[in-house]
C-alpha cells in the first residue's frame, strides 16, 4: 500500500489548496471510510479507502478483489520493495494486470501455507483485529514430544510467563492471550511430533514463541486455514480468486 497524508491526497485531487485541505480535516468535514477525521497526521490509501470532503467522494476506489494464495517458503509476506533484496516477495507471483492488494496478516519468511491477499481495507482490518477472534489453524511439527503440562500452558497462555523468565525476554510486554487449542496429531516419531493449533488472534511470532516458550521449538510452520479459508488443491505459490460464498462468509464473520 502507498498511504499518503490526507490532505495531500485532498489536494491532489483538485477540491482545495493542501492549507484550505487541513482547514477542512480540523473541522471535521472529512471522513475515511465512514469515520470523520480530525487529526492533521492522518494517512490513507487514496485507491483503497473511500475519503469524503463534505460528504463529497473525492477517491476512486479500485474494483474490490478478493485473493487466497498458497505462500511457498521462502517468500517474504511483504508487497514493498527494497533496493538491493534478492528473496521472493507477494508480487513476484502476482498477475501483473491484477489490482493492487495487500496481504491480511503475515506468514513468517520460512513458513508456508494460507495467505489471504484483498484491498478491502476494511474487512482485511476486521479479519486480523483481536475483537473479532477470527481463527487461524496451523499444523507444526516441533521439536521432541510435548506432556500434557506442556500442552495446557501453550492453551491457556500461561507460555508468556515462561517467556519473560528468560534471559533477554524480561522487557517483552504482551497484552492478554486467548485461549488456544491445541492437539498431538497422529504422525508424531521418536524424535518429533506434529501439532495442530488453532488460535483465535495473531500476535507477532505467536506459534513460534508459544513452542519455544514449553521447550519445543518449531521445525516447520504451514498456516493450514484463516478464518476457514484454505490452499486445498491450490500448488505452493499459486493463487486463486475466493468464491462469492467464501467473501460472504468472511463479511460475516467480521459484522460487514
Amino acid at each position: 500500500m502507498t498511504s499518503l497524508r490526507l490532505q495531500k491526497i485532498i489536494a491532489q485531487a483538485g477540491v482545495a489548496s493542501r492549507r484550505k485541505a487541513e482547514e477542512f480535516i480540523s473541522s471535521g468535514v472529512v471522513s475515511v471510510n465512514g469515520k470523520i477525521i480530525r487529526s492533521l497526521g492522518t494517512k490513507a490509501e487514496p485507491l483503497i479507502d473511500s475519503i469524503k470532503v463534505n460528504g463529497k467522494l473525492i477517491t476512486k476506489r479500485e474494483g474490490l478483489l478478493y485473493l487466497v494464495m498458497h505462500k511457498p517458503r521462502s517468500v517474504l509476506t511483504t508487497m514493498s520493495e527494497n533496493e538491493g533484496e534478492t528473496r521472493l516477495r507477494i508480487p513476484d507471483f502476482l498477475p501483473t494486470k491484477k489490482a493492487r492488494v495487500f496481504p491480511v496478516g503475515r506468514l513468517d519468511f520460512d513458513a508456508k501455507g494460507t495467505l489471504i491477499l484483498t484491498n478491502d481495507g476494511e474487512l482485511a482490518n476486521r479479519l486480523m483485529h483481536p475483537k473479532y477472534e477470527i481463527q487461524r489453524v496451523y499444523m507444526v511439527k516441533i521439536e521432541g514430544i510435548p506432556d500434557k503440562k506442556d500442552l495446557e500452558k501453550m492453551e491457556s497462555g500461561s507460555w508468556v510467563a515462561l517467556e519473560k523468565n528468560k534471559v533477554g525476554s524480561q522487557k517483552r510486554k504482551t497484552k492478554k492471550i486467548l485461549r488456544s487449542e491445541v492437539e498431538i496429531l497422529p504422525k508424531k516419531t521418536k524424535k518429533n511430533t506434529w501439532l495442530r493449533i488453532k488460535l483465535r488472534e495473531g500476535k507477532n511470532h505467536q506459534v513460534k514463541r508459544m513452542c519455544d516458550a514449553v521447550g519445543h521449538p518449531v521445525i516447520q510452520l504451514n498456516r493450514y486455514s484463516y478464518a476457514g479459508i484454505t490452499i486445498k488443491g491450490l500448488l505452493p505459490g499459486k493463487i486463486r480468486p475466493l468464491k462469492p460464498e467464501e467473501i460472504l462468509k468472511l463479511k460475516k464473520l467480521t459484522n460487514l
